[in-house]
């Protein structure tokens, strides 16, 4: 591509990454366009409202805005993205694939691109029978390497931090944080507890996607951008309660499991079971012949830094009260009534608090 002002488009890039992403590239000078669900308004930037799922919405500001590159943060199930591929490479110069790093097997060495992935050695087959996220994304990845294309590049970030995602093993921050600044006790367990792992500040890995943006030496390749350290999340675990602490004056109570109660949860067990089971530690020399990783912030640093930002002004989402209860099942707790204002969410979360559900029922 040549040096001349780019027109990209974030297909689904509202959350923490996207964020950053657009707003780099706006310093840069780029002419960058955002889908979003509802009304935005942003300096320099463009925002297009609509749902990106939508074929013909997709199609519509494709054939409208002529875009150079696409860099794609939607979630998708792979006969979906099956359908659009050949419309998302026909329509842009460059398509950037946001994969994850989750589909990576365990390895007893620091992961590079070419290490293999479970859906190419993992071999149970209740789990090959699912379509779950590690495995749809690297389906989709196998669907743009037989596309007979290669003006695609796949990126595959790791776990990601920012002022508002600060995640524990794999509670977000509702489900754990919530609850510490509540004075209930955090419950975490001992089997993930012990495992390594590596967190990267969102900002970082949005500076590495801006790096490999126009380069035709990316097409047809996959890149992992992650921090060059990693830590056990017990070491994370205390990073955010020494923080808490020095901020809020009280250190969080804290229930360590012998085992995850999310491998009971339909859904969540092959998260817990195929990644965080896993130590994750990543050799970045691929992605640093376009950005030099040993720059991004320290992981203690930049966990201290979002933390203490977000305590300023807390704000939560969803808060899954199903599980909440079933926490305080767990440590003998209860929420006061007057933090739950959804009637649906007071009746779920007390049938966890006060019955075990079968296997088969349980949810967040």
């Amino acid at each position: 591509m040549n040096n001349q002002r780019l027109k990209i488009l974030l297909l689904g890039g509202t959350g923490a990454m996207g964020i950053h992403l657009s707003k780099i590239l706006n310093n840069q000078g780029e002419d960058v366009y955002v889908t979003t669900r509802r009304e935005r308004k942003g300096v320099g930037i463009t925002y297009i409202q609509g749902n990106a799922h939508e074929t013909a919405f997709l199609s519509d500001i494709l054939r409208k805005y002529h875009f150079d590159v696409l860099i794609d943060f939607m979630i998708y199930n792979t006969s979906e993205f099956a359908d659009r591929v050949d419309l998302l490479l026909s329509s842009v110069g460059q398509y950037i694939f946001l994969s994850s790093s989750r589909v990576y097997a365990d390895s007893e060495t620091p992961i590079t691109e070419n290490s293999p992935r479970l859906l190419d050695v993992y071999k149970d087959e209740e789990y090959l029978k699912t379509d779950e996220y590690a495995l749809s994304k690297a389906r989709q990845e196998d669907i743009l390497h037989r596309s007979g294309k290669n003006n695609w590049t796949v990126i595959r970030p790791y776990i990601t931090y920012s002022e508002i995602r600060l995640q524990l093993g794999v509670l977000e921050k509702e489900l754990w944080l919530y609850r510490a600044l509540n004075g209930r006790t955090i419950v975490f367990s001992k089997d993930i507890a012990e495992k390594s792992t590596t967190l990267t500040y969102g900002y970082d890995v949005a500076l590495g996607i801006a790096s490999i943006i126009g380069k035709e030496t990316a097409f047809g390749e996959a890149f992992h951008i992650t921090s060059d350290e990693s830590y056990t999340w017990k070491e994370i675990l205390e990073i955010y309660l020494d923080t808490i602490e020095k901020k809020t004056g009280m250190r969080p109570k804290v229930l360590l499991l012998d085992k995850s109660p999310h491998l009971e949860w339909i859904g969540a067990k092959w998260q817990v079971i195929l990644d965080r089971y896993y130590n994750r530690r990543f050799d970045n020399s691929k992605i640093q012949q376009y950005i030099d990783t040993s720059q991004f912030v320290r992981t203690e640093s930049g966990l201290i830094s979002c933390l203490e930002s977000f305590l300023c002004h807390p704000q939560f989402k969803k808060m899954g009260w199903g599980i909440q209860g079933t926490y305080d099942r767990i440590t003998g707790e209860w929420a006061p009534f007057s933090e739950i204002s959804i009637i649906k969410d007071c009746i779920s979360y007390l049938l966890h608090r006060t019955v075990v559900p079968p296997k088969s029922k349980l949810s967040i």
